[in-house]
């Protein structure tokens, strides 16, 4: 208790350490944060070329948030290094912020969560009660299974030497009004006096509410099913997206007409979900009921909407072809956009890559434009186009991710270079009247063809 005493003094005054390992999409925001609200931070990661990046004060990310933020070099209270052992002893506190991703079978993938809490724990000095926080999004019961072995194996005391909580990131790349540092946090621990200790940290790091929610099974489910219950809303619209047209009606005229009650939510249809949320914690809730005996079958069933859309857009894109009188031999798509995100330069998850699988697997050649992204980040089946004035000779253009200067393109430019200018918008965002007066036939998810 009195080591508790003291981290709440040293929060009080400012004075606490906080180590961040992980400087990725989430931890590198998260180290930022605390070092601007006047924290030493020691933030930490495996890769050198992102701890080089850092370091010269630049951004390894794609989110361009970032850009400007990162501190420079020489920068007071900002260590950066590849070392965990460096970095822990410095720590009061831990924050631990790395990938939870999916295997190749859809399984949760903890092994990054178990390396980076290895490497924490045996860096710890006996009796410092070294607070160690999990932020990757997990299902319940992850942080306690996967971390007590470990400290057990090592002769550490819960209590003594260190306590472990969970507060699960909600940082929203791409989007400057929730970010790390305008974000709501929930904390879960076992021992409520460090729960409330916590809860003076993360207020120093946000504007809006932190609150104790109990154990930590608590704070781990609330994290995993606010992704899972996007994931169901936007699975409802994408397969009202593939039934109202076949019924020669437009689901957005649909949307529009429900949205007029007001307890209705909108949600818009799209190609595909992406990224490293919504298309993968689903799988680590489905996975946490399998191992309890409890079927999920409306997240599963959800899940197997979003992850066919892909497949779904692309036989669309077909009979549009074949509408045009076009085969699949010797026919170029080009993708407006790759990433996962408008304004965003990750690739990861997104729904680009299994519309283009789908098209090629046709015959169809596809280009890909997007300037968040540079041609290492595609693969190599796919054209890179990194002028727009360059795409010439494709048959069929799509509206894949919403970046600004994909939707804002000069249509009629484009239209010349197209050996067919046919349109398809992926994401309901173009004023579709407009560019089919500027020679395009335009089609869109959810609306007949």
């Amino acid at each position: 208790m009195d080591v508790l005493r003291a981290f709440a003094d040293k929060i009080a005054d400012g004075q606490t350490k906080v180590g961040i390992i992980g400087l990725g999409y989430v931890g590198l925001p998260t180290a930022i944060g605390f070092h601007d609200a006047g924290f030493e931070v020691w933030g930490v990661d495996v890769s050198q070329r992102t701890v080089d990046l850092v370091l010269a004060g630049k951004n390894p990310t794609g989110d361009p948030d970032v850009d400007d933020i990162v501190p420079g070099p020489g920068t007071e209270r900002w260590n950066i290094t590849t070392s965990t052992p460096e970095a822990v002893p410095h720590c009061d506190v831990v924050l631990v912020t790395v990938p939870t991703p999916i295997t190749h079978d859809l399984k949760p993938d903890l092994s990054y969560v178990e390396a980076a809490g290895r490497a924490v724990f045996e860096s710890i000095k006996k009796g410092s009660n070294t607070i160690v926080v999990l932020e990757s999004t997990v299902y319940p019961g992850v942080t306690a299974q996967t971390w007590m072995p470990i400290i057990e194996e090592l002769g550490l005391v819960i209590g003594e030497d260190l306590e472990i909580a969970y507060c699960p990131e909600r940082f929203n790349p791409g989007d400057a009004a929730h970010g790390v540092r305008s974000v709501a946090r929930v904390i879960g621990c076992t021992n409520p006096d460090v729960g409330n200790a916590l809860v003076e940290l993360y207020s120093r790091l946000t504007s809006e509410d932190v609150r104790y929610v109990g154990k930590l099974e608590v704070a781990e489910a609330a994290k995993v099913i606010e992704n899972v219950q996007r994931d169901i809303n936007i699975a409802l619209v994408n397969e009202l997206a593939r039934i109202f047209p076949a019924l020669d009606v437009d689901v957005e005229d649909v949307l529009s007409a429900a949205a007029t009650k007001w307890n209705f939510h909108r949600y818009t249809p799209g190609v595909g979900v992406g990224g490293h949320c919504i298309p993968v914690d689903p799988y680590y809730m489905i996975q946490r009921a399998a191992d309890v005996g409890v079927p999920a079958g409306l997240i599963t069933a959800a899940r197997a909407v979003n992850r066919s859309m892909p497949n779904h857009v692309a036989q669309v894109l077909i009979d549009i072809l074949w509408k045009a009188g076009l085969s699949a031999e010797n026919t170029k798509v080009l993708f407006l956009g790759w990433s996962y995100k408008a304004e965003v330069g990750d690739p990861r998850e997104t729904p680009a890559e299994p519309l283009a699988e789908a098209l090629q697997n046709r015959g169809i050649q596809v280009g890909v434009f997007d300037p968040h992204l540079s041609e290492e980040s595609l693969p190599d089946s796919v054209e890179f186009i990194g002028d727009i004035s360059e795409a010439k000779g494709f048959n069929l253009a799509v509206l894949v991710t919403a970046h600004k200067v994909c939707v804002e393109l000069d249509w009629s430019a484009l239209a010349s270079n197209m050996n067919t200018a046919i349109l398809y918008d992926g994401r309901r965002v173009l004023d579709l009247e407009a560019i089919g007066a500027q020679g395009w036939e335009v089609y869109a998810v959810g609306r007949p063809l």
